[in-house]
C-alpha cells in the first residue's frame, strides 16, 4: 500500500534537489557515452526513489570513514544511491548501444527545469522559515 509521509518541505526540497543532481549526472553520462559500444543508458524512477526517501523506506548503504589520526572522530556516512535502471533502447544498435541522443537531450532538459523549480522551491521555504525565526518579512 502506497502511503503518503507526512509533508516537511524542507525535507522534500533537500530529497528533491539531491535526487535531481543525481538523474542530471546519469543522464548527463548518457549523452557523453552515445558513441560508446555496449553502453546501457541509465536513469532512475525519480518519482518512486523520491517516496521511499520522504518515507523513510529507504535502505542507505553506510560507508565507513578511514581514521587518519586518534584523534579524529569514528563516523559512518549515509550514502544513499537509488536503484539504477537501464533503459530499453527504442532503435537497436549495431554496437549494442541503447542511447538515444533525442530522448537523452529531451530527459535533461525537462531535468534541468525541474531542478530549478526544486530549487526555487527550496529557496522560498528557507525565506519562509527564516521569516517566521525573525519576525520580518523576507
Amino acid at each position: 500500500m502506497n502511503t503518503v509521509p507526512r509533508f516537511d518541505s524542507l525535507k522534500f526540497g533537500e530529497a528533491a534537489l539531491k535526487l535531481r543532481s543525481l538523474r542530471h549526472e546519469l543522464l548527463s553520462s548518457n549523452l557523453v557515452n552515445a558513441d560508446t559500444p555496449n553502453y546501457k543508458a541509465r536513469d532512475i524512477d525519480f518519482q518512486s526513489v523520491l517516496m521511499q526517501r520522504l518515507s523513510g523506506t529507504s535502505s542507505p548503504s553506510f560507508v565507513s570513514l578511514d581514521r587518519t589520526h586518534q584523534g579524529h572522530i569514528q563516523m559512518t556516512s549515509s550514502l544513499q544511491s537509488p536503484k539504477q535502471m537501464f533503459r530499453v533502447g527504442v532503435q537497436p544498435s549495431l554496437d549494442g548501444n541503447t542511447v538515444d541522443p533525442d530522448i537523452e537531450r529531451g530527459n535533461f532538459v525537462k531535468n534541468a527545469f525541474f531542478t530549478e523549480a526544486a530549487l526555487s522551491f527550496l529557496g522560498s521555504t528557507l525565506r519562509t522559515r527564516l521569516s517566521a525565526i525573525t519576525g520580518q518579512p523576507s
